[in-house]
């Protein structure tokens, strides 16, 4: 295997795990994580080629990998699951019922501006309150299924 194709690999699986753990609604888009991971190999390699140290190439290359990724709805999601309704079910139940309620408040997120620092400003906190509200509403009508 040439270096080539461990990087695109290397990408790949980075890539791979974070939408596997943050952004589900990606985890399956193969366009996508090919696209990211390639891009991300070649700007490794071409920032490896042009003399930069491997923790600037590193930079580089997950910049791209990256892109756009720092801000999850799943994890917000998962969030609020977790810190407002932890005591109503099982630990091992939080992020399966988390997945459910993703579905259920997408929608909600149309209402917001997401940037990759949109947690650390005061619009975060709306959306927190929303996403209770919704969830609790939700609960309410359905139950903990």
């Amino acid at each position: 295997m040439d270096t080539q194709q461990k990087d695109l690999s290397y990408f790949r699986l980075r890539l791979q795990e974070l939408l596997n753990t943050s952004f589900p609604e990606k985890a399956h888009d193969e366009k996508f994580i090919d696209q990211r991971s390639s891009w991300a190999a070649n700007a490794y390699e071409g920032a490896f080629r042009s003399g930069n140290p491997v923790e600037q190439c590193n930079y580089i290359a997950e910049y791209i990998l990256f892109e756009n990724l720092h801000f999850s709805k799943f994890d917000t999601v998962f969030q609020v699951v977790s810190n407002e309704f932890d005591t109503r079910m099982a630990d091992e139940e939080l992020r399966p019922f988390a997945l459910k309620m993703f579905s259920v408040c997408e929608a909600i997120f149309e209402n917001y501006k997401l940037t990759d620092d949109f947690a650390y400003g005061y619009e975060f906190d709306l959306l927190y309150t929303e996403l209770t509200g919704t969830i609790a509403l939700w609960i309410e009508e359905h139950g903990l299924q």
